[in-house]
């Protein structure tokens, strides 16, 4: 990470394993689950779960495994447990297609219902999950946000060409690759640059993009610092290391 880029960020290891560091002056802690803290507003963010993308596949013919909503809640629902927010906010995307909270299990319906109860539960609206959260609005906790404002964050589902200030968003997906014990490894990433801050997915068979792929290099005008999620840390990972 080069001086100016690492003097911006400030990051340092958080005491979770998360690396902790400054987006628009705004306090981020890049958790290893893949979620975003924001200890000043007390607030969870995480982006892309996807829920029911393996039974969407399974309607089409091609056979996924059908775990993926209890892997992904039950992750976040360790998110909750560990930190205790008094907002969760689900950054797009929150579902793999328009008829996906029809397909859901009623007990993981209750889950989330169990999950919102007691703090504020924001649904940002997503390319993906856009009719499937005006359809199922009587059968879902909390409310739903085209775009919303915290402190010096604007978060959003989709990165814009032009963002606005502190930009935090989801839908690309980002990962990347890092040579490690003479082998390759590729794992899911935060992605910024102290202007801007790109969530990896965090659902369970949500995949990623490669960070040097133009869909995200592109969106930075200097390189990025890449944040790999590893099984109790962070790693911090300039772009120019990535295999």
């Amino acid at each position: 990470m080069n001086a100016a880029l690492r003097e911006l960020l400030s990051p340092y290891r958080h005491p979770c394993g998360g690396l902790k560091l400054t987006v628009n002056g705004e306090a981020c802690v890049l958790r290893c689950s893949g979620a975003l803290w924001l200890p000043a507003h007390q607030t969870l963010v995480a982006s892309d779960l996807h829920l029911e993308k393996g039974s969407a596949f399974a309607a089409r013919g091609q056979m996924l495994p059908p775990y993926d909503s209890p892997a992904t809640l039950a992750k976040l629902e360790a998110e909750i447990e560990a930190l205790a927010p008094r907002t969760v906010v689900l950054l797009g995307d929150s579902f793999h297609d328009s008829k996906a909270v029809a397909r859901m299990d009623g007990a993981q319906l209750a889950r989330l219902e169990r999950l919102a109860s007691g703090r504020d539960w924001v649904w940002l609206e997503g390319n993906h999950d856009l009719d499937a959260l005006a359809g199922a609005l009587d059968r879902l906790p909390g409310r739903v946000v085209e775009t919303m404002t915290l402190g010096g964050l604007f978060l959003i589902h989709e990165p814009q060409a032009e963002p606005a200030p502190g930009e935090v968003a989801g839908h690309l997906h980002p990962a990347a690759r890092v040579a490690a014990y003479g082998r390759g490894v590729r794992r899911p990433c935060f992605v910024t640059d102290g202007r801007r801050l790109i969530l990896p997915a965090f659902g369970a068979f949500a995949g990623g993009l490669d960070v040097r792929d133009p869909a995200i290099a592109g969106l930075f005008p200097t390189p990025p610092l890449s944040a790999l999620l590893g099984r109790d840390k962070v790693h911090a990972v300039a772009f120019g290391r990535l295999a």
